[in-house]
């Protein structure tokens, strides 16, 4: 059955094609988003769902979103998506974070510009027809000192436009390193440092705990006298109040916004100050970038829902479609192991660590680690997966470590996984084989050999004779057909496992009748999603 697609906002008709192009079955509503009601109702049925502003993707929302697997933002902002509580209903969130980088960059540099050279005032006294020349005294751009906060995707292309403005250009990022700072051609400066050099200063970080209001009353008179201020990042990020006091006393030079700390901005101490240039959040409103973040979302959702690549996600490790493809049976491996081990236990876990062994060390590690993880959680909650797996363990405090190794042994590359509960240390290890089949070759430290089947039957005892004829002879009496079976021991007359792929679920009073025997320590059933 095909996969199906919501586009509750208005998206490019080229986008709502890719998705037909690519078998998805789509549904394109540009106005249901505004209509949370008929959201939440029509929401249970699609796999995925499309958005750009409009849509509020709420806890209500995506609780009635049974079949739900992503949410795609066309564009970088994501304030409208609930992702903790996409995170728990196992929803991937994604946005598109380079669709619109230039056009963004160049808005920035547009209102750089336009703040400096008094650009809307005039054009409004102009249009007015006044001719008040010497009223709109400039300056130039020139040899200025441009302050950029945040030199990432977005900033980093600012950066650039900046020297080729032969703009002093400046930069404080926490995560710029010298050889980065070098290409772009600026210089790597302390936060206090930039605000008392900088002419201009150009806000480019995301709105977090860290950075909202990181211009205020304080940080403003740290500035030099004369400065503007530009932002067209995120509202919040500077304390429009502030600001405006500072406007009006002259401190401050001027200022260009394109966000607001309340968006649609009706109502704000910014407006109608006269050395104040305001638009309406434009920095990704171009043909060319609607375009682009449209057919970049419908490009990754379709990816996500036809091969399980992951692109651009904010709660979930990306797997490229080339790795999903190698990844495949390492992935499902991990949650084998984790399937073991959450079938055995019951004990709340404290630890978990993944031992990456040989080639599998290579590999995208963040992914693994949630399938295996999500594997452990499935046996009590069958509705965890990769996305919300890791989210249900930190709300439990457990903590995940893992360890990465070369070839250590007869295999190229393996997992070993490693729990830690009040009353004992489980661990397990497996491998892919050349015919891509995950199997099982280690539990408790004992070497085996196991192939992977839908039902099996573990069970643990001495090393002593007549194992293998009580076990077959059990489970032939009552009708179990055994499609493989592994036994291993530590050592002669010591611990000894057995491990058999059996046809069917192997009834509760034929694992009495086992028990009754005596021979064994445990008996347990276990079942792994094989499909």
């Amino acid at each position: 059955m095909a996969p199906r697609v919501l586009v509750s906002d208005k998206l490019s008709e080229s986008a709502v094609q890719i998705f037909r192009d690519r078998g998805i079955e789509v549904d394109f509503e540009p106005n249901l988003g505004k209509d949370k009601d008929a959201l939440f109702e029509k929401i249970k049925d699609y796999d995925g769902l499309a958005i750009r502003s409009a849509t509020k993707v709420t806890e209500k929302i995506l609780g009635n979103a049974d079949n739900l697997k992503v949410v795609a933002r066309a564009g970088i902002g994501v304030d409208n998506v609930d992702i903790p509580a996409a995170s728990k209903k196992g929803v991937i969130v994604m946005n598109t974070p380079f669709g619109n980088m230039i056009t963004t960059a160049e808005h920035a540099i547009a209102m750089m510009f336009a703040v400096a050279r008094q650009i809307p005032e005039a054009s409004a006294s102009t249009h007015a027809g006044k001719w008040e020349k010497s009223k709109f005294m400039g300056v130039e751009l020139t040899n200025k000192t441009l302050g950029v906060i945040g030199a990432g995707n977005i900033g980093g292309i600012v950066c650039e436009r900046a020297v080729g403005l032969k703009m002093k250009v400046i930069a404080y990022d926490p995560y710029l390193s010298e050889e980065r700072a070098a290409k772009l051609g600026v210089t790597k400066v302390e936060l206090d440092e930039l605000l008392a050099r900088a002419d201009f200063i150009t806000l480019h970080v995301p709105a977090t705990d860290a950075t909202r209001g990181m211009i205020n009353a304080e940080t403003i008179a740290k500035m030099k006298k004369g400065v503007r201020i530009i932002n067209c990042a995120r509202g919040g990020l500077v304390i429009e109040a502030d600001l405006a006091e500072a406007l009006k006393s002259g401190y401050v030079a001027g200022a260009a916004f394109d966000v607001f700390e309340v968006e649609p901005a009706q109502d704000s101490p910014l407006f109608n100050l006269p050395n104040v240039v305001c638009t309406p959040h434009l920095g990704a409103s171009t043909t060319e970038a609607q375009e682009n973040v449209a057919v970049q979302v419908a490009e990754q959702m379709s990816d996500y829902l036809l091969t399980g690549a992951v692109t651009n996600a904010l709660n979930m490790p990306s797997v490229t479609a080339e790795e999903a493809k190698v990844m495949g049976p390492w992935v499902k491996l991990a949650e084998h192991l984790g399937a073991f081990i959450g079938q055995l236990t019951d004990e709340p876990i404290t630890a978990i660590n993944i031992t990456y062994d040989g080639a599998v060390s290579k590999m995208n590690l963040a992914a693994l680690e949630c399938a295996a993880v999500a594997g452990i959680m499935q046996s009590t909650n069958p509705d965890v997966n990769m996305v919300s797996a890791p989210v249900i363990a930190k709300d439990r405090g457990i903590k995940i470590s893992k360890t990465t190794q070369e070839k250590s042994g007869a295999f190229d590359a393996y997992i070993k996984l490693t729990i830690v509960t009040p009353e004992r240390t489980r661990s397990i290890a497996g491998t892919v084989f050349s015919d891509g089949k995950p199997r099982f070759i280690q539990i408790k430290g004992i070497n085996i050999d196991a192939e992977i089947g839908k039902h099996m039957l573990y069970t643990t005892n001495k090393d002593v004779p007549g194992i293998i004829g009580t076990l077959g002879g059990v489970l032939g009496t009552n009708g179990v057909n055994i499609a493989n079976f592994t036994l291993g021991r530590a050592d002669q007359g010591g611990d000894a496992i057995a491990l058999l792929y059996v046809d069917g679920k192997v009834a509760d009073s034929t694992l009495a009748k086992l028990t009754e025997t005596g021979l064994f320590q445990s008996v347990k059933p276990l079942e792994f999603d094989v499909a």
